[in-house]
């Protein structure tokens, strides 16, 4: 066999031997052989709609500045088709707290329960201003 025909004959079988590992690498995840999946690292997390409108996020918000008194919070947010973030959770190193607002168009309606210091409390608002708090 001429030289020329053995090189063309060794180049194309190690195309099919790259080919073939590269369909088994990518075909494992499907086969079960799946490995621990790594950890998605980031400053925030958006999901948007099929609009392009922020539906929910993660996001860690900074203090509001040196002297305001405020310190770095992490707020998970859902937020409805027109844009009201409806549910949100906050946790920070002076407490936690978990909000429920009431539907677009509503300002007073609302549920709030919040763990602060060594306090708690659940304040829950109507639209008609009626409210009510609990505490322990």
């Amino acid at each position: 066999m001429p030289r020329i025909q053995r090189f063309t004959l060794g180049l194309t079988l190690l195309n099919v031997v790259l080919f073939v590992v590269l369909i088994l690498s990518q075909a494992s995840p499907v086969l079960g052989r799946q490995t621990e999946l790594p950890v998605l690292r980031g400053r925030g997390l958006e999901i948007v709609d099929a609009q392009g409108r922020i539906r929910a996020s993660i996001r860690i918000n900074p203090p509001s500045g040196p002297d305001s008194g405020s310190v770095e919070t992490v707020l998970l947010r859902l937020i409805t088709e027109r844009g009201r973030p409806s549910v949100k959770i906050g946790s920070s190193e002076r407490g936690s707290g978990l909000s429920f607002a009431g539907p677009t168009g509503t300002s007073e309606t609302y549920v709030v329960l919040k763990a602060e210091g060594t306090s708690a409390q659940l304040k829950m608002r109507a639209e008609d201003g009626r409210e009510q708090i609990v505490k322990p």
